[in-house]
């Protein structure tokens, strides 16, 4: 009996701010793809951020929409950069099942210098470094990080080498980001982000096969290091062939692209995981956060009797009466 075969004019596409898991059997890789539309919006538009700040804050937010999604228990999953450049601090965390928030520090004056003398790549805007990965999986378990210099490098090349030093997995990272300049229905003008990456993992069921030029040697064999494996040669080159435009076009599903990259080789999509604007931050939380504060301390927060808080993701602001915090 022939194999059923479906048109790709006949899938269900995910569409955006849903991650959409793969694998490519032919070639021992999984990884997972997503555009981020609506969501990347509400967050970049609660913030106003200036372009070039939105652009970094966008990567970094694809980024841990990939990797956050990939958890297989119930914690929260962080990106977080801190460099000497004019963006000082990116911060975005997934927190199980589906909630992804992000925020962005930066230096007004040094920002604009940096744009005047045309210095805006991602290197520049951040400068040197860490880039930390944060798995925290709640209360009674000790949090892991992951920590790599920022040296010059983009968000992806330098995700890459968390993945082959730290977890030793080689991988490869795309990530895109693009403004949109349209009209709507009234022919008013109007701007959107849009943001996509892919993650892509050599996973071959034999061990030694991971041993490759650009995975970290660690204690190995340095001769194996220098053992090339052809099928993540093959997967690598097709994953570097991806154009920005197609990461983040609206027209071009996600599905439509790993068709692209992976035909020949047989590419398998599997449900995808919708991610939503959602913060985690309530009145309570800070409340007990303030309650730890000295009486000192309450005093010189308070004005005209109130402490106001601004949770730096959401931009909600929480109001409280000095008197909730006086001594029992």
């Amino acid at each position: 009996m022939a194999e059923a075969t479906v048109e790709l004019k006949d899938l269900h596409f995910a569409g955006d701010d849903r991650v959409v898991p793969f694998q490519v059997e032919g070639l021992d890789v999984r990884g997972r793809a997503v555009q981020l539309g609506p969501l990347l919006n509400t967050i970049l538009g609660r913030h106003d951020y200036p372009a070039p700040v939105a652009r970094l804050l966008a990567e970094a937010l694809v980024l841990t929409a990939l990797l956050g999604t990939s958890l297989k228990f119930d914690g929260k999953f962080t990106v977080q950069t801190k460099g000497d450049g004019p963006v000082d601090l990116l911060v975005a965390d997934f927190s199980t099942p589906d909630a992804l928030r992000a925020y962005a520090r930066y230096d007004e004056d040094a920002l604009a210098a940096a744009v005047k003398d045309g210095k805006t790549s991602p290197p520049e805007l951040l400068g040197q470094g860490v880039l930390a990965f944060t798995i925290d999986q709640g209360k009674g378990m000790q949090p892991y990080q992951g920590i790599v210099p920022m040296d010059g490098s983009s968000l992806e090349e330098i995700a890459g080498v968390y993945f082959r030093q730290s977890e030793q997995i080689p991988t490869r990272v795309r990530l895109g980001v693009a403004e949109l300049f349209d009209r709507d229905e009234d022919g008013k003008p109007r701007h959107n982000w849009r943001a996509g990456g892919l993650v892509a993992q050599f996973l071959p069921q034999a061990p030694e096969r991971m041993r490759h030029p650009d995975l970290h040697g660690g204690d190995g064999d340095e001769r194996e290091t220098n053992v090339s494996d052809d099928a993540w040669d093959e997967a690598r080159s097709l994953v570097e062939t991806i154009d920005t435009d197609e990461l983040t076009d609206p027209q071009v599903a996600i599905e439509r692209l790993l068709y692209r990259l992976f035909h020949e080789r047989g590419v398998r999509v599997y449900e995808p995981q919708t991610v939503f604007d959602r913060c985690s931050c309530s009145r309570d939380k800070i409340k007990g956060v303030l309650a730890g504060f000295t009486a000192e301390e309450i005093a010189a927060s308070q004005e005209d009797g109130q402490i106001a808080v601004t949770c730096e993701f959401c931009s909600t602001t929480y109001r409280y009466e000095v008197a909730e915090f006086a001594p029992a």
